[in-house]
């Protein structure tokens, strides 16, 4: 199976990231004050680039603001956003995506261009979580699935938070196939990462509905001057979001350590 890889990278590796990623994920509450960010989205869109557009809220702890969100939206022309969903809130998640469709959002975005809608999947408990994975096969065309999770804590194995993250969610999508739950005629997008080392289980066991993740991970790990190992890629992971290096200058030698680790990803999940 193929999985496509994007990882978000600081402005000043924007024009290169090409060169290791499969397609373009843009952080939407970054395109008010940056406006040389903003402008590479469209620009990759233009030159027939695969852009997703996320709501940011794992920077904001809440989606961004949905008036705004909408602009954004139509005049990026992205193909593929996340709806607004609340963070670990199953049932606010739901009314979310149905308040979208009911006020008429989603059906003005998709007859002015087209584009995929992503359901992300919120919930603490199994049902919850499995109630809001339903309802997005049922209604979203594409599922998002977060790294970070309470409910992995629970469920992951591992003797820190970052194995039980790592676990926590190969177990639950195993648990979703298992279960019959899966919907095996959408597409999947995974939502971040712990450990580089989860995404191979999903390769080898030919999830192959999984069709694309995100990570800055490799790129965070440079500017930290951490190198990957081809079979895992780190046994830690640095705090620091990429959202937060946004206007960092790499660099050569976290340039190369930046190289270097996106091709060990990329090996990680046999490319």
């Amino acid at each position: 199976m193929l999985m496509k890889v994007s990882h978000e990278s600081p402005i000043s590796l924007l024009e290169i990231s090409h060169l290791y990623n499969d397609f373009d994920y843009a952080l939407v509450h970054l395109f008010e004050k940056l406006p040389e960010y903003k402008n590479y989205f469209k620009q990759a869109k233009n030159n027939n680039r695969e852009v997703l557009l996320d709501n940011s809220i794992f920077e904001l702890g809440k989606a961004f603001d949905a008036d705004k969100y909408i602009k954004e939206i139509l005049w990026l022309q992205p193909n593929m956003f996340i709806v607004p969903d609340v963070l670990e809130e199953s049932r606010d998640t739901i009314e979310s995506y149905k308040k979208w469709r009911l006020e008429g959002k989603l059906d003005h975005i998709k007859q002015t261009f087209p584009c995929r809608t992503i359901g992300a999947v919120q919930g603490k408990t199994w049902q919850e979580l499995i109630s809001c994975y339903k309802f997005m096969s049922e209604n979203a065309d594409m599922i998002a699935i977060s790294f970070d999770f309470s409910y992995y804590h629970v469920t992951g194995e591992g003797w820190n938070p970052l194995e039980r993250f790592c676990s926590g969610r190969q177990r639950f999508i195993n648990q979703l196939i298992d279960s019959g739950i899966w919907a095996w005629d959408k597409p999947h997008h995974l939502l971040g990462c712990s450990l580089a080392k989860e995404f191979r289980h999903y390769v080898d066991n030919n999830i192959h509905n999984i069709v694309s993740c995100d990570t800055s991970n490799p790129i965070v790990a440079a500017i930290h001057n951490l190198k990957y190992d081809a079979d895992y890629g780190l046994p830690m992971k640095p705090s620091t979001k990429l959202a937060d290096l946004i206007e960092h200058q790499l660099t050569p030698d976290q340039l190369e350590l930046a190289k270097y680790n996106t091709i060990m990803f990329k090996k990680i999940i046999r490319r």
